[in-house]
């Protein structure tokens, strides 16, 4: 396991911190699903809505405390602080990658 990230990982996090929605979705392939707050969202479409609504909800930011790969599996825990009661949090983000691209992206407490 490595405890490093790079790639479309580092992208997602940085694009939506910096609220640069077209580097946060630059690693997510066509097909890619996300998984938040029991809603699933498909596509470049629907997870670009998905990301504005959140950031236009809960005004949140990241910051990254651990990253473990295994293979094409990529899990990152952070804290997220914005405008929400319990404000901050601690969420784990799971990646699966394929080819080099995000096919899913699940968030859970």
């Amino acid at each position: 396991m490595s405890n490093t990230t790079t790639g479309p990982v580092k992208a997602y996090f940085e694009g939506r911190n910096a609220r640069d929605f077209a580097e946060a979705l630059s690693g997510f392939s066509d097909k890619a699903v996300v998984r938040d707050e029991s809603r699933t969202h498909r596509g470049p479409q629907e997870i670009r809505a998905w990301m504005m609504e959140t950031i236009a909800v809960y005004d949140d930011c990241s910051d990254m405390l651990t990253v473990e790969a295994d293979g094409d599996t990529v899990v990152a825990t952070a804290e997220v602080s914005g405008n929400f009661a319990g404000s901050p949090i601690t969420l784990r983000y799971r990646f699966v990658t394929e080819s080099g691209a995000i096919t899913s992206l699940e968030i859970a407490p």
